[in-house]
């Protein structure tokens, strides 16, 4: 099976599972689940490729375990997320831009969070960067931990064992199989369309009001006082 890295070679699926293998996934997907740094890791096309490595048996790994590791790596990232979002708290919206983090990011995520509420963390699971930034979020915003965990698991569920499936019941399709570089390169685009809708809606709404200043970071509702805060 040959594959097109799409950016550095380090960051082509093929690449990093035949590199790092089983280990080095679970470690990818609890590093985008939930950690800052993780937002620009190949999450869908690493879990698609996956499922397709388990079924030409290139992965030596049962499909069933696979799932259930990646689940458990997806939901412990999220808690992790979770957790570091109730710590740090409002001071999170005012830290500067670097390299690994830009607070647009941080914003965006936001206002995801605001506008679907508890079932953002598993519509973001399938939004890039977005899923990275979500749960550290809903720490942020305080919200029920018991509403959390419920939606962490569904969606980590959902994204984790679904995209892995989907690779592995494709995995057998030999179109696939001679043109992997495309179906790699249709799942980034897929992947990125929630994205360019939401950065469209955003310009549309600045030309329609350009005279209304949006939330700022020093606004962001603060450590247990936001609308989806515990009773």
């Amino acid at each position: 099976m040959t594959s097109l890295a799409l950016g550095p070679s380090w960051l082509d699926p093929d690449y990093l599972l035949q590199t790092f293998g089983l280990v080095g996934l679970l470690i990818i997907i609890f590093a985008e689940s939930g950690l800052l740094i993780g937002f620009f890791l190949p999450g869908d096309s690493l879990l698609f490729t996956t499922g397709l490595l388990v079924t030409t048996g290139k992965l030596d790994t049962p499909l069933w375990l696979v799932c259930l590791l990646v689940v458990f790596a997806a939901v412990l990232g999220d808690q992790v997320g979770y957790l570091f979002g109730k710590k740090v708290g409002p001071s999170l919206f005012s830290r500067p831009d670097s390299k690994l983090f830009k607070q647009e990011n941080v914003e965006k995520a936001h206002e995801f969070f605001e506008k679907y509420g508890p079932k953002s963390l598993v519509l973001a699971r399938f939004v890039p960067i977005v899923r990275t930034f979500t749960p550290i979020i809903a720490g942020v915003s305080g919200m029920n931990y018991r509403s959390f965990v419920t939606f962490n698991v569904i969606g980590g569920s959902l994204w984790g064992a679904g995209v892995t499936l989907l690779g592995a019941a494709l995995g057998n399709v030999q179109f696939v199989h001679q043109h992997i570089e495309l179906i790699l390169v249709a799942i980034v685009l897929i992947s990125v369309v929630p994205i360019a809708i939401e950065f469209l809606r955003a310009r549309s709404k600045a030309k329609e009001n350009p005279q209304t200043a949006p939330e700022g970071p020093g606004q962001a509702p603060p450590r247990g006082g936001g609308r989806h805060a515990k009773r």
